[in-house]
C-alpha cells in the first residue's frame, strides 16, 4: 500500500469511528437524556441515557481533577496522536492499521466528550439476556471492542499459521 494511500485509510477510518460516535451521542443527548429508557428486542438492547464520569466501567470517577487531567486526558490524548502517526506512517499491515485506528477513533470519541463535557462521557447502549448485561457504553466503546476483538483473532490466526 502507497503512503498516500494508508494516510487515507487512516483518515477514512477514523472520521467513521468518530462521526459515528459523535452522531449517535448527540442523538442520545436530544432524545433519550430526561427521558425514560427505551427497551427493544425483550430486553436484548436497552437504551438509557447516563454519563460516565471516569473510564472504562467508572474507573477513576473519583480521582482528583490533576490526576484525572494526567491519566483521563493528556496521556491518552498522547497515545491517540502517537498511534495516529504510527498506523499512518510506520504500520504496514492494512488489517492491524485498520484495527488500531478503530481503537485510537473510539478512543478519540471519548475524549472529546472529557473535554467537552467536563469529563462526563456519554453512554446509552445496554446490551444482554437477561441478567447477563453489559455495561452501559456507547459507539466509541464498541469501536475499541470490536477491534481488539479483531485484533486477537488476527494474531490467533497468525499464530496458527507460521507462514505469515
Amino acid at each position: 500500500m502507497t503512503r498516500k494511500k494508508q494516510i487515507i485509510l487512516v483518515v477514512i477510518v477514523l472520521l467513521i469511528n468518530f462521526l459515528l460516535d459523535r452522531i449517535t451521542k448527540i442523538l442520545a443527548v436530544n432524545y433519550l437524556q430526561g427521558r425514560e429508557t427505551l427497551s427493544y428486542f425483550y430486553d436484548t438492547v436497552v437504551l438509557r441515557y447516563t454519563e460516565n464520569t471516569g473510564a472504562f466501567l467508572s474507573l477513576g470517577a473519583g480521582w482528583p481533577d490533576w490526576l484525572k487531567n494526567i491519566l483521563l486526558l493528556a496521556v491518552p490524548i498522547a497515545v491517540c496522536l502517537y498511534g495516529l502517526y504510527y498506523c499512518a506512517f510506520k504500520l504496514t499491515d492494512k488489517k492491524l492499521v485498520i484495527a488500531f485506528v478503530c481503537v485510537i477513533g473510539g478512543g478519540l470519541g471519548n475524549l472529546v466528550d472529557r473535554l467537552i463535557y467536563d469529563f462526563h462521557v456519554v453512554d446509552f447502549l445496554n446490551f444482554g439476556i437477561g441478567s447477563l448485561r453489559t455495561g452501559i457504553l456507547n459507539v466509541a466503546d464498541m469501536s475499541v471492542t470490536f477491534a481488539v476483538i479483531y485484533l486477537l483473532v488476527i494474531q490467533f490466526k497468525t499464530d496458527k499459521n507460521p507462514e505469515n
